[in-house]
């Protein structure tokens, strides 16, 4: 396809490969960045979540130590309090831990100077003897922090234990996290766009960098070929299925719903679907089916050095097979009246000779001779044989052959008429040309060689079908090439023969009948096509 006119700008200029690598780059992007957000947003929530646990944590063992319960009841509690809150501290890693009165009046603090001073946040809840966990701007900053209550023996609240931690430390640990997540999602990034890149370069090379407008068309004239042209055509892959079949194929093969199916599976003569699926350039080469006459080639087709499948076309000439065989019959006419015509001349000749010698009565006995000769096999055909196209096919073929030194005779219990082809499931009559016409000339060709060749016709009509008898002379027929005669290309003859048969044994079987082939002192072809209540 020419590239000339790829000449739009911005994206809708771009190629089916870039419009998705940019696509793909943008949905990675906005996909990494969400799972980054999220996972931001989870980590935060964990961390403060994990912070209250830990603080509550501990605020609850120290309000139950009964070292903090009695130094809150003696006479210094700061003395006692503050050691054992750093000391707990430290272990702890929390950032500050705060023992006080009910009234909010420190007895413990990271910084002493600040004992005996009254603590900054929310205390009531916890002095009638809840629990209190928030965030709180105090004297460290802003902080996480728990505030529990200290009961006495009697379960009076006596004192609050708070513990903190701050936000700065939250920050630091979250940053950590966060940290690690950016990493994962640059990495997460690169890699994306590495294989969103390799993605777009494989389809580059399948579009052939193609804008999608392109491929759109291209579609279209792709569809518009395959419905539009009468020839058949099949896209064949290497492992021997159909992946493509337009509408002519569908109408020549014996199964419509070729597509998907295996060669094999098509319903095709063995020949045609090994020419098929054997991969071998064919050029021009007559197949036939049950009811048609196909030409057919097959190309195989490589890219890249990859075997990707042959293309069959197929063609339909069985009617012009059938006029081809209607030509070869007025050929032969032709030939024949040819002959005639200079037999007649020379027997003009002899009887006007005879006329000038004075011999008038020998004159006209040798003109009449010939004459009810000729007469008398015209009456023959005609009067055994009542539909016309087979009984002129039989005049030319007998005065053809007889030009070749060849006799061809009807025999006496021949007797058919075109109420018997009607009961035989009304049988066109080109059919009977062609069934009858290529078995006779098949014998004529056996018995060119032998002393006195002979061919004998007989044809039967009855309520049963049709009875077609040609019997020759000739050496006959080898018992082995029996199976193998009404195949396409086999011929005893020269090379490019061998449809006659081959078309002979399609005609019966599309209507039904049978082919028996014997040696009775020469070969005996006999066809039987039933009646069509028979063959039904």
């Amino acid at each position: 396809m020419s590239t000339s006119g790829r000449t739009g700008r911005g994206v809708a200029g771009w190629s089916l490969a870039r419009q998705l690598f940019v696509l793909q780059v943008v949905v990675v992007a906005v996909v990494v960045l969400a799972g980054t957000g999220l996972a931001w947003f989870d980590a935060q929530r964990r961390t403060q979540q994990s912070a209250q646990e830990q603080v509550l944590l501990v605020a609850r063992a120290l309000a139950a130590q009964p070292g903090v319960r009695a130094a809150i009841s003696g006479p210094d509690p700061s003395a006692a309090l503050q050691p054992m809150a750093e000391r707990v501290r430290r272990d702890t890693g929390v950032e500050f831990i705060t023992i006080m009165s009910p009234d909010g009046i420190r007895y413990s603090h990271p910084n002493p100077a600040r004992l005996g001073h009254r603590f900054l946040g929310h205390t009531e809840r916890a002095a009638a003897g809840g629990v209190i966990v928030e965030t709180y701007p105090g004297t460290l900053g802003p902080s996480v922090r728990a505030v529990v209550p200290v009961r006495g023996d009697t379960g009076r609240v006596t004192g609050l234990v708070a513990v903190g931690i701050g936000v700065h430390v939250l920050s630091a640990e979250l940053r950590g996290q966060v940290t690690a997540l950016v990493l994962v999602a640059v990495a997460a990034l690169a890699l994306g766009g590495v294989l969103t890149r390799l993605v777009g370069a494989r389809l580059r090379r399948h579009t052939h960098d193609l804008r999608p407008a392109e491929l759109n068309r291209m579609y279209g004239y792709h569809e518009a070929i395959l419905h539009a042209v009468r020839e058949g055509l099949l896209l064949i892959s290497p492992a021997g299925r159909v992946v493509l079949c337009n509408d002519g194929a569908a109408a020549l093969l014996p199964v419509p719903d070729a597509e998907s199916r295996q060669v094999d599976d098509l319903g095709l003569p063995d020949e045609l679907a090994e020419a098929l699926r054997g991969g071998g350039r064919i050029r021009d080469e007559v197949h036939l089916t049950d009811d048609r006459v196909l030409v057919v080639n097959v190309s195989p087709v490589r890219s890249g050095g990859r075997d990707l499948g042959t293309v069959v076309t197929l063609r339909d000439h069985t009617d012009l097979q059938a006029l081809s065989g209607e030509l070869d019959s007025l050929r032969g006419f032709a030939e024949a009246l040819h002959a005639q015509a200079h037999e007649s001349a020379n027997r003009l000749h002899t009887v006007v000779s005879l006329i000038e010698l004075g011999r008038t009565e020998e004159a006209v006995a040798f003109a009449t001779d010939e004459l009810e000769l000729a007469q008398r096999l015209t009456d023959r055909l005609v009067g055994a044989v009542g539909e016309p196209v087979l009984a002129a096919l039989l005049l030319g073929k007998t005065a053809e052959a007889a030009e070749r030194g060849v006799e061809v005779v009807l025999t006496e219990e021949s007797w058919i008429e075109e109420p018997d082809i009607d009961s035989a499931g009304r049988i066109d009559p080109r059919d009977l040309v062609t069934i009858v016409g290529n078995l006779v000339d098949n014998a004529v060709e056996a018995v060119l060689d032998v002393p006195d060749p002979r061919v004998e016709v007989t044809l039967r009509g009855g309520p049963d079908g049709l009875l077609l008898r040609v019997a020759d002379n000739g050496p006959g027929v080898d018992a082995e090439v029996v199976r193998r005669i009404f195949h396409r290309g086999w011929s005893t003859k020269r090379a490019g023969r061998g449809l006659g048969l081959a078309l002979v044994g399609q005609r019966v079987r599309r209507h039904g009948g049978t082919i028996e082939v014997r040696a009775d002192g020469g070969a005996v072809f006999e066809v039987r096509l039933p009646a069509a209540e028979v063959a039904r």
